[in-house]
């Protein structure tokens, strides 16, 4: 028999179909079925423009059609299941964990010893390795070094959302993997470059976190050292105006000083500050930077800055290169080795290739 000739001398034209039409033709047959139950029950109604003979397609169709998000279908099921495994797996972290230390006092003495830590996204790449740095009790240290250097890690590492490979983080002396780890981050008060705000008042959003009662006078206390209370209080509703998702009703510089005043009333010994005024512009930036000198006095405070005028003024500047410290020094010193890493840095972005205008240099806010 000549190949593609049916038995009956017809070339075969048959075609695969689509498991949609393959549905449709496999359903022909049931519509004189569907057509004898419709008959049969004259209760049924049919919308107005609609007849048996559309009714009985329309089923057919819908299922026909219906084939076609088999492969959305699938992914869908693949995400669910990614997404039900992260909700299922269990942290190492418990914050309602009732074990560890918790010190009678806090003084605020921060050391880093050899840390080394990777991701477990990424197991080959150390973010840090033998990161060594002490921070005395009360001093201002400001963290510098390129992008992907490893600074924010040492802040998430101190919070204790991961935990170090190898190496120990010490607070007065005590390990920070036997503190209590609720405990310990009522110490810390963090104020990141894109604070989250509630959609809720500004009181509301100030008081959050804080376990305690909160009397209106705290809550201006803290508002006031933050360089807020002025700002707030020219609102028509005051500390009861309601800020929106994320705080969309509020400028940059108000929100950073909300955060601010929500981080001071917890009363930290112990203040993080990650690039707080780096998406700011220089009139925020002034006041933001006004109320973190106030509140930074008599706390341990780690800061990370992109701009030479809010680190200049730190005690102590270490400069982070490939997860490690390679120098560190008060500005003063370490501008003066002109072949060293902080050097190198001030001249890399305050070079007039790097800056597009001379104001910007005379303003002292170059990226480090």
């Amino acid at each position: 028999m000549e190949r593609g000739v049916g038995v009956f001398g017809r070339r075969n034209t048959r075609r695969w179909r689509t498991p949609g039409s393959t549905l449709l033709h496999i359903s022909r047959p049931l519509s004189p079925c569907s057509n004898r139950t419709l008959n049969s029950r004259p209760w049924i109604s049919l919308p107005p423009g609609l007849d048996h003979s559309t009714e009985r397609r329309l089923p057919t169709s819908v299922l026909s059609q219906s084939t076609s998000f088999t492969q959305d279908f699938r992914k869908a099921k693949a995400v669910a299941k990614s997404i039900f495994g992260l909700l299922d797996r269990q942290s190492k972290m418990d914050l309602n964990e009732k074990s560890g230390l918790a010190l009678e006092s806090v003084q605020g003495e921060i050391e880093f010893q050899n840390v080394c830590y990777a991701y477990q996204t990424r197991p080959d790449v150390k973010v840090l390795c033998g990161f060594s740095f002490t921070v005395q009790n009360g001093m201002t240290v400001a963290l510098v070094g390129k992008s992907g250097s490893g600074k924010s890690t040492v802040i998430a590492l101190l919070q204790r959302f991961y935990d170090c490979d190898s190496g120990r983080i010490m607070l007065d002396g005590v390990d920070i993997r036997n503190l209590n780890l609720k405990w310990l981050r009522k110490q810390m008060g963090l104020v990141s470059q894109e604070p989250v705000l509630l959609n809720d008042t500004i009181r509301a959003n100030i008081t959050y976190g804080k376990e305690d009662d909160v009397t209106e006078g705290e809550v201006i206390a803290a508002a006031e050292l933050a360089n807020a209370h002025k700002f707030i209080s020219g609102l028509q509703q005051g500390y009861d105006t309601v800020v929106g998702e994320r705080g969309v009703q509020l400028s940059g510089g108000q929100k950073q000083r909300v955060a601010i005043a929500r981080a001071v009333m917890k009363i930290p010994r112990i203040l993080l500050l990650d690039e707080a005024t780096s998406a700011l512009d220089s009139e925020s930036e002034r006041m933001v930077q006004d109320a973190l000198d106030k509140i930074s006095v008599n706390r341990t405070t780690i800061m990370i800055a992109h701009r030479l005028s809010t680190v200049r003024g730190a005690d102590v500047i270490a400069v982070v290169k490939d997860g490690a410290v390679v120098e560190k020094g008060k500005h003063d010193m370490l501008i003066a080795k002109r072949d060293g890493h902080y050097a190198s840095l001030v001249a890399l972005h305050t070079s007039p290739s790097s800056e597009p205008s001379a104001s910007a240099a005379a303003a002292d806010v170059y990226s480090l």
